[in-house]
C-alpha cells in the first residue's frame, strides 16, 4: 500500500464488527499471546487481539513483507516501532470498542482515541493534568459542552506525547494545545518556544461518543481515513 511522505494514514475499527478472532490470534507473537491470557475481561482481550492482529495485517501492506515477519521493538517508555530498517512509523490506540492505528512514511506519529465520559470531576482532573491556560479554556465552556472540550484537550495532549515517545510520566502541564474543534494546534511548550512549529495536530470524531487526535511532524499536510471495508 502506497504511503506518500507528506501523508498520514489513519484506520478506525470497531471491535463489534469482528466475530472470529482466530485469524488475528494466529498473527500474534508468543509474548503477545501470554498477555492475552492475562486479561480479566473478554472485551479487553478481544480489543487487544484485534489491535495487534490488525497492526500486523496493515504493516504487511505498508512494508511489503509477510505478516509473520513483522516484529517490534520498544523504547524505554514502551513506544513500539518496527524491528527492521524502514522510515515507516506507526502508533496504536484503543478505547471502548474503537481501535485506531496511524501510519506515516516520514517523521513520527502519535494517535489517541477516547470514549467520552461525563460522570467525573472535570475541573479536578483538568487541574491535575492540564496547563493553566488549558484549564481556563475547558472550564470556560458551558457545562453541557465541557466534557467534549476536556477530551479534545486530553486526546491532543496524549497524541503529542505518544508522538514524542516519552510516555505518561511526561509533565502534561508543561505544554498547551488548543481546545476548540477548529484548527487544532500545539500552542506552546515550556522547553522550546519554537517546537510548536515542528508539529501538526488533527482531531476527529471517529464515531458518536468518541474523540480522537493525531500528532505528526509538520511536513504532513494530508490525512487519509480508512476502515474495515478497506481491508478487503
Amino acid at each position: 500500500m502506497k504511503l506518500p511522505g507528506s501523508e498520514a494514514h489513519i484506520w478506525y475499527f470497531n471491535s463489534n464488527d469482528f466475530d472470529e478472532l482466530d485469524r488475528y490470534l494466529q498473527l500474534l507473537s508468543q509474548d503477545e499471546l501470554e498477555r492475552v491470557n492475562r486479561f480479566k475481561f473478554e472485551k479487553d482481550r478481544k480489543t487487544y487481539v484485534l489491535a495487534r492482529g490488525l497492526l500486523r495485517i496493515l504493516s504487511e501492506r505498508y512494508l511489503n513483507i509477510h505478516a509473520d515477519q513483522v516484529f517490534f521493538t520498544y523504547n524505554e517508555f514502551g513506544k513500539p516501532s518496527y524491528d527492521l530498517k524502514t522510515s515507516i512509523r506507526f502508533n496504536v490506540s484503543h478505547s471502548g470498542e474503537l481501535i485506531v492505528l496511524a501510519f506515516v512514511a516520514k517523521g513520527v506519529v502519535g494517535v489517541d482515541v477516547e470514549r467520552i465520559k461525563i460522570n467525573f470531576d472535570i475541573a479536578k482532573i483538568a487541574e491535575g493534568f492540564f496547563s493553566k491556560d488549558e484549564v481556563s479554556s475547558v472550564l470556560a465552556f458551558p457545562e453541557e459542552k465541557r466534557a467534549k472540550a476536556f477530551f479534545n484537550c486530553w486526546t491532543r495532549k496524549e497524541a503529542f506525547i505518544k508522538a514524542k515517545g516519552v510516555g505518561l510520566s511526561f509533565d502534561l502541564t508543561s505544554f498547551s494545545v488548543s481546545i476548540n474543534n477548529e484548527a487544532p494546534e500545539l500552542l506552546r511548550t515550556q522547553w522550546n518556544p519554537d517546537e510548536k512549529n515542528d508539529w501538526k495536530l488533527f482531531s476527529f470524531v471517529p464515531q458518536e461518543g468518541y474523540c480522537s487526535a493525531l500528532s505528526v511532524s509538520s511536513a504532513i499536510n494530508k490525512v487519509s481515513h480508512f476502515g474495515v471495508a478497506d481491508l478487503d
